[in-house]
């Protein structure tokens, strides 16, 4: 396994871009957002298509031609130290193949990002840069704790997180320590037999998801147990679960760590022995503590749940 950079800690001062790399996003969502850079003393650069609108089948922040030229001004730019996504939705697929690294490379920075990001974050941890998968400059539907920012800003800082939970009852006990990977269900469904999927072997799988009916999750979960990934990982954490299923099929429809999601998840891994957390706070939810995709990370599962990341 290849080492991973993390990129250096920013300092007060230092230059934060914020692009819209897939759904379209209006001013008025991202003012408290960029205003929370500015407050803890960071000079947010606005990408030119940040608030470009183009309408083909979806409301994309521009064309893709406009997305791929904004994420690669960000990633390349020497005066930028941190690039934060304004939102997810749907169009970083469309940016993996034209992503050029040439200055990044050199002068990596962190990504801070998750829902459709995931694929992004994917490309960066195959070419052995590390990423923040934590909340997006938008704030959602749900808002956001002001911890979820704060530990995010702890992270650019240079702080490693660590967290405990209390036990969840689908949880399986057990110890493993890897390599973090995944994020959002349907985009690590979506890479599975492409150049761009996270490698699964040894690893420590994270999955969350928004809006999936329950069968469409089975089947993603059906596609990860096709392709062996369920063989290949060494542990597997489970965020939110949220607005799962139609008000028909479920009836906690606005519970953010749906039972019955986890229930579904739980019986296509009863077979496996490695350690499984559910619950985590991070996903489409107002807690959404951020993660280190391609950070070490220590899993211990008992009583008491611990989660320790290591540089």
């Amino acid at each position: 396994m290849k080492k991973i950079i993390f990129p250096k800690s920013l300092k007060k001062g230092d230059k934060i871009a914020v692009i819209s790399p897939a759904g379209a996003v209006e001013a008025s969502q991202l003012e408290k957002g960029i205003e929370m850079i500015r407050s803890k003393g960071y000079e947010p650069i606005l990408g030119e298509h940040l608030y470009t609108t183009f309408s083909h089948g979806y409301q994309y922040a521009g064309t893709e031609a406009e997305r791929i030229q904004d994420i690669n001004w960000a990633l390349n730019d020497d005066e930028i130290s941190a690039v934060w996504a304004s939102r997810g939705g749907y169009g970083c697929q469309h940016l993996l193949e034209n992503i050029n690294l040439k200055n990044f490379s050199k002068n990596p920075k962190w990504y801070i990002g998750y829902s459709d990001n995931t694929v992004i974050q994917s490309y960066l941890l195959k070419k052995g840069f590390a990423s923040i998968h934590g909340q997006t400059v938008k704030t959602s539907s749900f808002g956001v704790t002001e911890e979820s920012y704060e530990l995010i800003f702890d992270i650019l800082e240079g702080k490693t997180p660590n967290y405990s939970l209390k036990s969840h009852q689908f949880n399986k006990t057990g110890s493993c320590e890897g390599q973090l990977i995944g994020g959002n269900l349907a985009l690590v469904y979506a890479l599975l037999g492409t150049d761009y999927s996270f490698k699964f072997k040894n690893r420590i799988l994270f999955i969350e998801d928004i809006g999936e009916n329950f069968y469409a999750l089975d089947r993603m979960m059906m596609s990860l147990e096709l392709a062996s990934v369920f063989k290949k990982i060494s542990g597997l954490i489970i965020g939110g679960m949220t607005n799962m299923g139609t008000e028909k099929e479920n009836t906690s429809y606005n519970d953010s760590f749906d039972n019955l999601a986890y229930q579904l998840i739980s019986e296509r891994i009863a077979k496996y022995k490695f350690p499984v957390i559910f619950g985590f706070p991070n996903g489409h939810i107002k807690d959404n503590r951020p993660l280190i995709i391609g950070g070490n990370v220590k899993l211990e599962v008992k009583d008491q749940v611990n989660i320790k990341f290591e540089n």
